[in-house]
């Protein structure tokens, strides 16, 4: 699609912290025609500087002009591209006019949001222009949601076809949050109300799949135990792309529901984060704590490489269904940055070469990519594993 524009992808962000790491992974395993994007030239020079450290290719990487608040710079860089990568949060403030112009030029769009007020408003506003010119609007394509969702998918694929399906998600995690991931949370946090309107919106304009029935399980405890330790429900977009996928793919059986939980070993650690969550929650509806908050990180700003390097993340699944239980596992290094960066990059890659099923719209990476991008992320050694098969008496 679109064979003839003159990139294959156009990152967007690339002089931001998540947007960097991107751009060095383009840069050691994109085999395409790319290119970098903003709206301040020294510093994407400055980028593509480091970059031609890595890869002396890069030297000579286009740099193109774009700001949101520009409609025409925006227009361009989506008609000049088959694919756009967009690390510029938060979404809810900045996204929209870079969705808006990828719906319209038929442009395959990714990003690593994990703002369900933005996902949702973005889908009443632009699926049905993005379903008319074959654009594939994929939104949170980093640690939010891909292990999720292509770890359910997988899960699912190890299940009989034809019936109910049950899975549960288990979340073990060392990670560090930067400015840009802390400035999405205080503004999800801050507007439930906003965000709680725009699932109302999206559900009337929604059709839920026919003769088929996709939930969220909402039990406070999970129905499976994975190892030993406390888990927590974890409120994070997650589940809502796991539940679209199922609604998308009838694989998902006639009758699919998901349970979405962080596992500790402590019991304190779990009182701690629930009181951080309930603290952070807090203090982001109130203006003025919210600005105080705001201003401990600046987006741009992240962990060293150092730290990076010691961050891990592992995501179990429990699925029953049909007589058959199956546990299987995502695992991978650094959760929000490092392998953040490489599912972002790959789901682009996937994107542009690979050859998919059909899909247009706002549609999720396990319906839109599938076992194409469970392959590409497995070659850059994120692991997705079977552990345990058992057959019902």
């Amino acid at each position: 699609m679109n064979a003839d524009r003159p990139y294959d992808i156009v990152l967007f962000g690339a002089t931001g912290f998540t947007g960097g790491l991107t751009a060095e992974y383009l840069a050691q395993h994109a085999d395409s025609r790319w290119a970098l994007a903003g709206r301040n030239r020294e510093k994407l020079e400055a980028v593509r500087d480091r970059l031609a450290k890595i890869n002396p290719a890069c030297a000579e990487l286009p740099l193109l002009h774009a700001d949101t608040t520009d409609a025409a710079s925006i227009d361009a860089i989506a008609e000049s591209a088959r694919v756009v990568i967009t690390t510029v949060g938060p979404y809810v403030q900045y996204g929209e006019p870079l969705v808006a112009a990828c719906a319209r030029a038929g442009t395959d769009y990714v990003d690593l949001t994990g703002e369900p007020t933005f996902v949702d408003r973005m889908y009443v506003k632009y699926h049905e222009e993005a379903v008319r010119s074959g654009a594939r609007i994929v939104h949170a394509c980093g640690f939010d949601s891909i292990p999720h969702d292509l770890g359910v998918y997988f899960t699912v694929k190890q299940l009989p076809e034809g019936v109910p399906l049950h899975v549960e998600g288990f979340l073990r995690v060392r990670g560090d949050a930067s400015g840009g991931t802390l400035h999405s949370a205080v503004g999800i946090f801050g507007d439930a109300a906003g965000m709680m309107r725009a699932e109302r919106e999206r559900r009337r304009v929604e059709e839920p799949p026919a003769g088929r029935r996709v939930r969220i399980s909402r039990r406070p405890a999970p129905k499976s135990r994975i190892g030993d330790g406390w888990t927590l429900p974890l409120p994070t977009i997650d589940p809502q792309i796991v539940v679209r996928s199922a609604a998308a793919l009838d694989r998902y059986g006639p009758d699919f529901s998901y349970g979405h939980y962080l596992a500790v070993k402590r019991l304190a650690t779990a009182g701690g984060l629930a009181a951080g969550s309930g603290a952070l929650l807090a203090l982001s509806t109130l203006p003025p704590t919210r600005k105080l908050l705001l201003r401990t990180l600046s987006p741009g700003e992240g962990p060293s490489a150092e730290r990076r390097a010691r961050n891990w993340f592992s995501v179990k699944f429990a699925g029953e269904g049909g007589g058959r239980r199956v546990v299987t596992e995502v695992a991978g290094g650094d959760p929000g940055y490092g392998e953040t960066a490489k599912m972002l990059a790959e789901s682009a890659l996937c994107l542009a070469h690979d050859d998919l099923p059909e899909t247009s719209g706002q549609v999720t990476t396990a319906a839109a990519m599938g076992d194409a991008l469970i392959i590409r992320l497995v070659k850059a050694g994120m692991a997705f594993r079977v552990l345990e098969v058992r057959e019902s008496e």
